[in-house]
Formats: C-alpha cells, structure tokens, sequence
C-alpha cells in the first residue's frame, strides 16, 4: 500500500533529478519558492484554524446543548461537503470581485472544508465518556472551564485529524486559488506544466508539497500521541445537555450564518446559472451520459478507496509499529498533492508499464485511490479504534484467528466507519476536475470536466445543469454522512431534542 499511494513521488523524484542535484537546490532556494512556501503555508495555516474554530464550536452547539433544531443543523452542516471549491469560488468571484486574493481563498477553502472537522468531532462528543466532566464539576470548575480543558480535550486528538485533512486539502486545491487568483504551489506548478518548456520546477514544487505534508502528518501524531481520548468506549449515561439560556439566539445566528456562507451563496449561483440555461442550447443528452459515467466511476472509485484503505486503518489502530506508522503516513501524502501531478505522475507510469490500462477507466480509478486514499483511512482507523480491544482478545479465545476475528467483529463494529469513509470518497470522486481531465477515457466525461469544458468558454448557462446535477450527486452522501451523525446524537441523546 505504501508503495502503491508512493508512485507519485517516485515519479516526481525522477522528473525533479532528471537534470541534477544542483538544479533542484537552485529552485528550491530561488525567492519566488521561498514566497509560494510562505503564501502557501500561510494560506493552509489561516483555513485550518478557521475549521477548527467553527468545526468544534458548530459540533458542540449540535450534540452537547439544548439549542433548537440541533439535529437539523447537524445534518445541514454536512451539505457544504457537496459544493465543488471551483463551483464556489466562481459564483463569490463574480459577485464579490473585491474577494480576489489571499481573503477569497482563504473563506471558500474554509467554506468547503470545514465539515471535515465538523463531522468527526461531533461524533466524538456524541458519545465521549460524561465522567471527567463530571468530576472537573464537583470540583469547582466553571462549565465553560470544563469544556474547554476537559471535553474539547478529549476530543483534540479526533479535530487535529480532521484539521490535518484541512490542511492538506488546502495545500492540494486548484479550483479556489486559480479563480481566486492567489498564487500558491498549486497555480505555480499548473503554470509550469501548461507552459510545457520546462517541467522540473513543477515536479520540484510537488516535492516540496511532498515535505509539508510529511511535516503536517508528523505535527498530528505527535499531537495525538500527547492527549488522550476516551471516546467509544466511555459508560452508558448520557452526556448532559447545556442550557444555553439567553445565548439561543447567538447560538442559531451563528450557525445561521455559517450555512449562508457556505451553503446559500453558492446556492443562490447556481439558481442564477440555471436561469440562464433557459436561454442557452442545452445538449440534455450529453448531460444524462456526463451523468451516468459520474455515478459510475464514483462509486467503483469510492469501492476501491474503501477496500484498499480497510486493511491500512485496521493496521494502524491496532499496531504501533513503525511500518504501521509509515503505511499511514503514506496514504496522506496523495492527498496534498494537485491532483495534476499525480495524474501526470500516472500518465508517465501508464505509457511505459501498463499501456494498455492508458486512457481507459482502470488508470482513472488508480487515480482516485491514490488522491482520496487519507479520507477513507481516517474514518477506518477512528472507527476501529474505538472498539474494546478485549472483544477482539475474546473473539480468539474462542478459537477464532486474527483473519476471522476482523470479518466476524472488527469490521461490523466498525461498519459505520466504513461506510463514511465510503461516502466521503464518492462525493469527493465525483467533484474532482484535473486529474480526471487528465485521465478520464476518450470519448467519456465527466459532470466536473463537461462544467468545465463549458466555463472555460465562458458559456455559464450551459454549463449550470452540469453543475447543479454535480452538487445534488455529491449532497446525497453528505447527506449519509450526516444522518449518520444524526442517529449517533440521537442515539446517544434516547432521541430528545
């Protein structure tokens, strides 16, 4: 499986060092690397800490308070999951042309990703052990202090996975920065690679995405490691509800806002889109084919992700060993990378090692494993680390092996991790553009490339159906992903509101 998520940089290290070590130092420490670095960095730094900030405060306000409606909103906030960044970022751009630069960016990058955060913390406080808080109460502690130094505690460890996935999928995106017209890594090395004079900077730029990613990855374990999280196999009770009292109404306002932002501007974008297709020539059958071969390959995509990510999660929630630690690390590194480079990377592998797998549906699911691997990973691995240990060690006194052991009680213990971390790499397969402009079969494409094809031509009001058809695809397993959060609440919650 390393080996496997890996070829892209293999790839990249071949192409980067293909004109000498001296030339990959002079690009590395040229000023204009130094400044995408820093513009970069800063840019994963800024969206990150906004997606921690409204991912816990939105989680806490939907599963530990008596706020209104918090089953509704649980399931609203995952919609954003649906909405492409370059769908996004186009309808902010033309209605907000002021945004352009590191502040658009940085709010439809925080828009897009912050369920990402948002979805597993709220599972964890579903079901985090009430009794440390109880403790911290009987003596003396506020219930403010309480929950920050106890229950966001508990949970840290679950917000810096998700925050990692942030971060890497902002140091990853195209769609956002190019219409945002902020230069980071990714516009740096899609200019290099359209100029097709001089490729090594591109593949330098990918290495260096390469390194942030291995540093992010790093960072979060080790912020694992220092804090504890007794979650999933905490006591029976049900953690108690907080009155928000007179704080009702901020409380909603806040959430009220967030989905405005994130949801109902882009919303009101595309209505106007497709407005204006009553006056374009919509060719609906080209539309219904973009449309199936979509399904198609989101859910084979979503099906090999799933299967190839299974054994890697198991692996590393039961062992830590450092080949367990590695085989993680590696699955992580696809995702930071443009999904131009890994589609490059298995242009170049494909021409010489499987050709005839080249410009057919196979490379492009390879593709998408690759790039989307991470998401079904951290859902496994969250999922079957909150399973007792000791059912597993009873399932082999009972004289059933370690293979047995994990069809028989891992697996369906952890189903409804499985099946989100399905969900999250269909919706995630079904929005990507560059790699699968770069391998999608001749004669094939997709809802993304069919938009795409006809923004590039500035003709919106054809390519809005494309567009609307995309994000109600992709709502559908937000909205699985979200209704599985909502019966963990309720769940946890004996069903009150």
């Amino acid at each position: 499986m390393a080996v496997f998520a890996l070829a892209p940089v293999v790839h990249l290290v071949m192409r980067a060092f293909a004109d000498g070590p001296d030339r990959v130092w002079s690009l590395i420490f040229r000023q204009r690397t130094l400044d995408l670095v820093w513009r970069s960095s800063i840019l994963a730094l800024t969206v990150t800490v906004a997606c921690l900030v409204v991912g816990l405060a939105a989680a806490w306000l939907t599963t530990r308070t008596d706020l209104p409606g918090r089953r509704w909103f649980a399931l609203a906030l995952s919609v954003p999951l649906a909405i492409p960044s370059y769908v996004s970022g186009f309808v902010w751009i033309a209605q907000f042309p002021a945004l352009e630069g590191f502040v658009g960016a940085a709010l439809v990058l925080t828009c897009a990703s912050f369920p990402y955060v948002f979805l597993p913390v709220a599972a964890a406080l579903a079901s985090i052990d009430p009794g440390l808080e109880e403790v911290a109460r009987t003596l003396g502690r506020s219930r403010l202090r309480t929950t920050v130094t106890v229950t966001l505690r508990q949970v840290w460890p679950t917000a810096a996975a998700g925050g990692l996935l942030v971060a890497l999928y902002t140091l990853s995106d195209f769609g956002a920065v190019a219409l945002m017209r902020y230069e980071a890594f990714t516009l740096a090395i899609y200019g290099s690679y359209r100029g097709l004079l001089d490729r090594t900077p591109a593949a330098v730029f990918g290495l260096i995405l390469v390194a942030l990613a291995v540093i992010l990855t790093v960072a979060e374990r080790g912020v694992r490691r220092g804090a504890t999280a007794r979650v999933g196999s905490g006591a029976a009770r049900t953690p108690g509800q907080v009155p928000l009292g007179t704080g009702r109404l901020p409380a909603i306002g806040f959430l009220a806002a967030v989905l405005a932002v994130s949801v109902g501007v882009p919303v009101a974008g595309l209505a106007r889109w497709l407005w204006r297709s009553q006056q374009a020539s919509v060719d609906w059958t080209a539309i219904w084919t973009a449309t199936t071969y979509t399904l198609w390959v989101a859910a084979l995509g979503a099906l090999l992700t799933t299967a190839l990510a299974l054994p890697v999660g198991v692996f590393a929630a039961r062992s830590t060993s450092p080949l367990a630690r590695f085989t993680e690390s590696s699955a992580y590194v696809g995702f930071a990378l443009p999904g131009i480079t890994v589609g490059l990377a298995l242009v170049f592998f494909g021409i010489r090692l499987l050709p005839q797998w080249y410009q057919h549906t196979p490379m492009l699911l390879v593709a998408y494993a690759v790039l989307f691997l991470p998401l079904a990973v951290g859902s496994i691995h969250a999922a079957v680390a909150a399973i007792p240990p000791g059912l597993e060690d009873a399932s082999a006194t009972l004289g059933s092996g370690r293979f047995l052991t994990g069809l028989r009680v891992t697996v369906p213990l952890a189903a409804p991790g499985v099946v989100a971390g399905c969900a999250l790499a269909f919706l995630t397969i079904a929005k990507e553009l560059p790699a699968t402009l770069l391998l999608v079969p001749i004669g094939h494409e997709t809802l993304a490339t069919g938009m795409w094809k006809h923004t590039e031509t500035l003709e919106y009001g054809s390519a809005a159906p494309y567009a609307v058809i995309l994000v109600l695809i992709a709502a559908l397993p937000s909205l699985i992903l979200g209704r599985l959060l909502r019966g963990r609440v309720d769940a946890e919650s004996g069903g009150e509101e």
